[in-house]
C-alpha cells in the first residue's frame, strides 16, 4: 500500500543554506530510488529553519531500504550535522474520508 512520509527537519542557524544546498544535491537520487513516487520540500515562513519535505513511496519497505541506503552512504550523517536535533520521520496512509 502507498506510504506518504513527512521528513521535518530544523537546520541550526547558520545552517539553511548549507541544508538546502545538500537537499538539492540529494533529492534527484532520491526520486529516482526504487518505489519513490515523488516529493515536495517546504520551508516554514515563520522561523526559516525548519524544512518538511512530503514524500509518496509504494511502501514503508520501500522508504526504509532507502533511508538504509542514506545512512550506509554517510549522506544522513551529513544531513544531521547541519540540523539542531534528530530528524523527525512520520508514515501516513490515505483514509477514505
Amino acid at each position: 500500500m502507498s506510504v506518504t512520509v513527512m521528513l521535518e527537519v530544523k537546520a541550526k542557524p547558520d545552517s539553511i543554506d548549507a541544508l538546502r544546498q545538500g537537499l538539492a544535491a540529494l533529492l534527484p537520487g532520491t526520486r529516482a530510488f526504487e518505489g519513490c513516487q515523488g516529493l515536495t520540500t517546504y520551508q516554514d515562513l515563520e522561523d526559516g529553519q525548519t524544512l518538511v519535505a512530503v514524500e509518496h513511496w509504494d511502501s514503508k519497505e520501500h522508504y526504509e531500504r532507502y533511508l538504509a541506503w542514506r545512512t550506509e552512504t554517510g549522506a544522513m550523517a551529513q544531513l544531521v550535522s547541519l540540523l539542531e536535533g534528530p530528524p523527525n520521520i512520520r508514515y501516513f496512509e490515505a483514509v477514505p474520508a
